[in-house]
């Protein structure tokens, strides 16, 4: 098994819809605008913005970016407290309790998708009651990124296991994929021939980012028809 994502730049429409529903499912922190001017805006899933030729024929490409999860992960590599690491399911996960705050994994990250709490995560009067309580709050002084979901991962196991049966594609999925309001988002087994990640992943429009690196990330995108 091995979990991954397909992001169909021909459908999505940059609306940021995934960013938002990221934000919400997992408790990301919303951070004052002269913080995020300072580069400390806290994003498990941002929304990229290209731009290509010049003026009058420049052309505006919008993308979205989650942790590219790599089957070759550079961050977990240079972790001193084996903070970050990959499980046996592909999904580079964190450990807050164990994070000591150094940073090195953001620094190794070619793609820049970690995010370091600089204060005490707060929210507005009302708004705190809303937080998921399946997904814990991360104190201050530790890195944090997206997780897949991980946590509707373990409730779908569980769910099938009281059921008596194997894990569906349709048990889970992602809190993008499922927001996404033109299905340019697909979340699966990318192992599974019976995901829909499967073929799209060998898609003659499948591409992924800083390919050369050879980081292998399991996010993968489809590039537009031009």
């Amino acid at each position: 098994m091995k979990w991954g994502m397909v992001i169909d730049l021909q459908k999505c429409t940059g609306c940021g819809e995934c960013v938002a529903a990221c934000k919400l499912e997992n408790n990301v922190a919303i951070v004052a605008p002269k913080e995020s001017e300072m580069g400390r805006t806290m994003l498990w899933m941002d929304m990229l913005t290209v731009y290509e030729g010049e003026y009058p024929r420049l052309r505006v490409r919008q993308f979205p970016r989650p942790c590219m999860h790599c089957d070759h992960p550079p961050c977990t590599k240079v972790c001193p407290v084996r903070a970050t690491y990959k499980n046996e399911e592909g999904i580079v996960a964190q450990i807050y309790p164990q994070c000591i705050g150094c940073r090195y994994c953001m620094a190794a990250c070619p793609y820049t998708v970690k995010s370091f709490n600089w204060y005490k995560p707060e929210w507005a009067p009302g708004i705190r009651e809303t937080a998921n309580p399946d997904v814990s709050v991360r104190p201050v002084g530790v890195v944090e990124k997206c997780t897949f979901c991980v946590h509707r991962l373990q409730k779908a196991k569980e769910q099938a296991k009281s059921d008596g049966r194997n894990l569906r594609e349709g048990d889970f999925q992602t809190a993008c994929a499922e927001s996404c309001p033109a299905g340019a988002i697909v979340f699966g087994d990318l192992e599974n021939t019976s995901h829909r990640v499967n073929p799209l992943s060998r898609s003659p429009r499948a591409m992924r980012l800083l390919e050369d690196l050879g980081t292998e990330p399991k996010v993968i995108y489809l590039k537009e028809v031009d």
